[in-house]
């Protein structure tokens, strides 16, 4: 898929996780090409693992929605103590 969209000369703008619906979430793929003739950008529904692979790979931002991040847990605390046990672990 990557060579593909080279080859066209298209790039992953950004990422949006929108939604979270039955234990399922839900992405949208922003994608950006660039060429003599102007600038497209077009927005696809996109499986949230393909979405998070293809913006890793590209280096590219990845956004949650402010609906969505209202929907889903804190997890600063546990991702703080996991940091913790870490850091002791390595010392």
């Amino acid at each position: 898929m990557a060579t593909m969209m080279q080859g066209f000369g298209i790039k992953v703008d950004h990422v949006v996780i929108t939604d979270l619906k039955n234990s399922t979430y839900f992405a949208r793929l922003i994608l950006k090409q660039e060429n003599e003739l102007g600038k497209k950008i077009v927005e696809i529904d996109a499986r949230p693992s393909d979405c998070l692979a293809m913006a890793a790979a590209q280096k590219r931002p990845v956004f949650v929605s402010s609906a969505l991040f209202e929907q889903v847990d804190d997890m600063s605390e546990v991702l703080a103590r996991i940091n913790e046990s870490r850091n002791d672990t390595e010392t």
